[in-house]
């Protein structure tokens, strides 16, 4: 169970660095939070405290993924070394059960833009192909 864990965590760190390099001006991070609020159908007290936490481990978690690109072993270890402390900073503001969902509604945003990108590219394929 842990191997998968590790393994799922390795696919969304590589997944979001990919689409962290695209974002224009900082906006992805802040549509991710908003994503994972409204998932986590935080009241607007546990927002105001979970937000600004979420982006700075995005911050670290992309300041990771820069420093340890050459070893991806160490890499994963230091993914979730960041994710156990941030998901027990996020237990003191948003509650147990929901810092426990925050990371797998990370992957679900993560996996929802891919998907966009993907639908995106085709149409353009398709557009081209029709000149």
């Amino acid at each position: 169970m842990k191997k998968i864990f590790y393994l799922l965590s390795f696919i969304s760190l590589i997944s979001f660095a990919s689409f962290a390099q695209d974002d224009e001006g900082g906006r992805m991070p802040e549509k991710m939070a908003e994503y994972i609020a409204s998932k986590l159908e935080l009241s607007k007290s546990e927002n105001e405290k979970f937000k600004p936490t979420f982006l700075e481990y995005l911050k670290e978690l992309r300041k990771t993924t820069v420093t340890n690109r050459g070893d991806r072993l160490v890499l994963q270890q230091q993914i979730v070394e960041l994710r156990l402390r941030y998901r027990d900073i996020f237990k003191s503001q948003i509650g147990e059960k929901k810092s426990n969902e925050v990371f797998f509604h990370e992957r679900e945003f993560i996996r929802e833009v891919q998907e966009l990108r993907r639908e995106r590219r085709g149409n353009q394929k398709r557009n081209l192909d029709q000149l």
